[in-house]
């Protein structure tokens, strides 16, 4: 082989490389298209969301829904507000489903996740979810743990 044809190899290589690289950090950065734009919002109360962010994925059974589309803090009820956008098609949610802000994967990324109720009424545009269940601090569980050891 000439030395031309193992640079054009060595090319080949490292471009397939980039763009494995390109493809693995799309994935990780949950860029992945849901269309929420026909369907309808509801807004849930923690006291701590964590490391959640816009954009972040929201699942029942671990099937993504929707998407966070905001967060801001509600000074009335001090509390973190957060906004989430349902796509049209999960239209049957009932008013006493639950939020909770889970972690995903090695890298900790956040997530809410809802628990179908059992009321026949359902979620409209605009409605509060009232059952949540804010993000475990790591920081605060080693606290609560070492509290507990030095009074032992």
């Amino acid at each position: 082989m000439t030395t031309r044809a193992i640079e054009i190899l060595v090319g080949l290589f490292v471009a397939a490389g980039f763009v494995a690289l390109f493809t693995l950090a799309m994935q990780v950065s949950n860029l992945s298209r849901l269309d929420t734009s026909d369907g309808y919002q509801v807004t849930a109360y923690f006291q701590n969301i964590g490391g959640l962010k816009v954009r972040a994925p929201v699942t029942v059974s671990g099937v993504t829904v929707g998407r966070v589309s905001r967060i801001r803090y509600d000074p009335k009820r001090y509390m973190a507000e957060v906004t989430m956008d349902i796509a049209p098609q999960h239209d049957y949610f009932s008013t006493d489903t639950s939020a909770s802000i889970y972690t995903a994967g090695l890298l900790g990324e956040q997530y809410l996740a809802l628990e179908p109720g059992a009321m026949p009424e359902v979620l409209q545009n605009g409605d509060i979810i009232e059952f949540t269940q804010s993000a475990l601090v790591l920081e605060e569980i080693i606290g609560d743990l070492l509290v507990r050891m030095t009074t032992e």
